[in-house]
């Protein structure tokens, strides 16, 4: 236990603040990155889907490295090399994305640790990369003034490997169980002595690096955890107490009350405005998350839209990146981070330290809410506007190209009383030039700027 304002239970844990700067923040990154981008085939899933057989996985392991009994997944382990890996240069690409905050993955569910971890051989620091990769990004990161936070999938490794004790493999080998065990069946409970190491390392991995951010995936939400989420919320709520730090936990499903900590959907979105802050972690690929040599990518256009989108609802945006096992972030992942920061770097504003409005906006395209989802909507048009709103000033985000050479906001029509105040200047961020407007019964009429020439979606402020 940590001395602090809170105790172990429900109660007490109810009475966490989500920090001010991660509400403000809104968008952060997320790195899969660990020995599964060695084969960059399928997904980050390849060390379990290695082993199941009759997946497209088990067939080309089998195809081009041979049986999984004389080679298995430890032994991609001295192929991660991370020989091009440097970490200020990823944070300035970060810092250029207008991200801020940054969460890498700790350890995935493949059990190899990204960090300098006592309770087992299998890290970063003692084979592959030889190097503390999670310390390294953590300096790097900070210098920029960026925030710092960790995911940590280890629950999940109770069964990852299970598929590779039904057949002759090296999942079996005493040798190696230290790293592929327990290798449970995914509808067993994890037992005590799982769970007591799992928030054992879970602790020093705070105690190392201070994040100030864990995320979980689905797994914790097993009953056999939850005196075990108690305990590191309550351990992890005081160091940043201690700390003078503001941190917060992400969980998915009913793992936690919404209270305790920060909900998250997965490649997903919400249907309306919800009063508790919430993030959406979705990739910036549509079939992997770790790297792969085939990735299907989504355009800056869609990702900026959905981060909108997440924002006027009172979301953030966890966007995932798979970098290869050399170090290096793949060009296309460049360019589109590079895209998404260049439209903050104008319209960010509009963004970053807001808070939705009394509507989160208007127009045809309906989101479909929850997990999986986030690819599934329809394209926005320009009729398609969400709200946020600081101080005095709304923003009206166009999140398509409008077929006509004005934009009307409906919602701020006096009729509908949403909007009460005189308008005093409406300008569209960007553009250099005095923008015509009018409110009718209509709403506000906005003529668009001959300058504006985007097909990105574009900031009208209107100021009272």
């Amino acid at each position: 236990m940590v001395e602090g304002p809170f105790k172990p239970v429900w109660e007490s844990l109810e009475n966490y603040e989500v920090p001010q700067w991660y509400q403000d923040a809104k968008f952060g990154i997320f790195i899969h990155w660990g020995v599964y981008s060695v084969p960059a085939f399928g997904n980050e899933w390849y060390p379990r889907n290695m082993y199941k057989q009759g997946t497209r996985e088990f067939e080309h392991h089998v195809k081009t490295y041979g049986s999984q009994k004389n080679f298995g997944y430890k032994d991609f382990i001295p192929m991660f090399t991370a020989e091009k890996f440097d970490p200020d240069k990823w944070a300035d690409l970060f810092l250029k994305s207008g991200a801020k905050f940054v969460v890498p993955v700790a350890e995935h569910h493949d059990g190899f640790a990204m960090y300098d971890c006592s309770y087992t051989r299998w890290n970063a620091v003692n084979m592959g990369p030889k190097r503390d990769i999670i310390g390294e990004l953590a300096n790097a990161v900070r210098k920029r003034y960026l925030v710092f936070g960790v995911s940590y999938h280890r629950a999940e490794h109770w069964w990852f490997f299970h598929e590779g004790m039904k057949f002759d493999s090296d999942v079996r080998d005493s040798r190696y169980i230290d790293f592929y065990g327990p290798a449970q069946p995914e509808t067993t409970q994890p037992n005590e002595e799982f769970l007591e190491d799992w928030l054992n390392r879970l602790c020093e991995l705070l105690d190392k690096y201070h994040p100030q951010i864990v995320w979980f995936d689905w797994w914790i939400e097993q009953p056999a955890f939850e005196p075990y989420l108690r305990r590191f919320a309550a351990y992890y709520y005081n160091r940043g107490f201690q700390w003078n730090r503001g941190v917060a936990i992400n969980y998915k499903n009913q793992a936690f009350p919404r209270k305790a900590a920060v909900f998250d959907v997965e490649r997903g979105l919400l249907e309306d405005i919800d009063p508790y802050f919430w993030q959406t972690d979705t990739s910036i690929s549509k079939n992997s998350w770790g790297y792969i040599k085939d990735h299907d990518y989504k355009t800056a256009d869609w990702i900026i839209c959905d981060l909108v989108d997440i924002v006027s609802k009172n979301g953030a945006l966890l966007l995932n990146i798979g970098p290869r096992p050399d170090g290096t972030i793949p060009e296309q992942e460049e360019e589109i981070l590079l895209e998404i920061g260049q439209w903050l770097l104008v319209n960010g504003e509009a963004i970053y330290g807001t808070k939705p409005w009394k509507v989160y906006g208007e127009g045809p395209t309906k989101v479909i809410p929850g997990s999986f989802a986030d690819t599934r909507r329809s394209k926005f048009t320009g009729r398609d506007i969400r709200f946020t709103v600081k101080g005095n000033d709304l923003y009206g985000i166009v999140l398509g190209r409008s077929e006509k050479d004005e934009i009307i906001i409906q919602s701020l029509s006096p009729t509908l009383r949403l909007f009460n105040r005189d308008i005093t200047g409406v300008k569209v961020l960007g553009v250099d030039e005095n923008v015509q407007w009018i409110r009718d019964e209509s709403g506000l009429r906005v003529k668009i700027p001959e300058k504006l020439n985007t097909e990105l979606p574009f900031v009208i402020k209107i100021m009272s």
